[in-house]
C-alpha cells in the first residue's frame, strides 16, 4: 500500500458544526480553534491556491475532520488537533503537529512547511 498525507481539522463534520464554524470564522477568525481550516478555506470552499499546491504534491492527500478521524483510528486518544500524518499500511506516523500548524501565519507559511516535510518522504 503506498503512503498518504492525511490532514485532520480541529472540527467536526456535522452540518451544524459546520454552520457554527463558518460563523466563527467570519465574525472571529482570530479565535477560531483550527488554523488549518481557517488558511486553507474561504467560506465554504477550499481555497484554489490550497487546492492546487495539494494535487501538486508527490503523495496522495486526504482530509478528515476529527470525528471521522476517531471513528477511523478509534486508539488514537490523546491527539491534539489540527495535526497532519503519514498513513502507511494502517499506521499512522505524525508529520505535522498542531503546534507547527498553528504557527504558521498564512497560507504560504502553512505551503512551505507541507512542501519541507514532505520532500523527506520516501514516496
Amino acid at each position: 500500500m503506498s503512503k498518504k498525507l492525511l490532514f485532520v481539522y480541529n472540527a467536526d463534520s456535522s452540518l451544524f458544526n459546520q454552520l457554527g464554524d463558518l460563523i466563527h470564522k467570519t465574525l472571529s477568525p482570530k479565535t477560531y480553534q483550527c488554523n488549518l481550516c481557517g488558511l486553507t478555506y474561504s467560506g465554504t470552499r477550499m481555497k484554489s491556491d490550497w487546492k492546487q499546491f495539494v494535487d501538486s504534491l508527490p503523495i496522495q492527500t486526504e482530509f478528515l475532520h476529527k470525528d471521522e478521524f476517531f471513528r477511523r483510528f478509534p486508539d488514537q486518544k490523546s491527539i491534539t488537533f489540527p495535526i497532519a500524518f503519514i498513513q502507511e499500511n494502517g499506521s499512522l506516523g505524525k508529520i505535522i503537529s498542531t503546534q507547527e500548524i498553528n504557527q504558521a501565519k498564512n497560507l504560504e507559511e502553512l505551503k512551505q512547511l507541507v512542501q519541507g516535510k514532505v520532500s523527506n518522504i520516501k514516496v
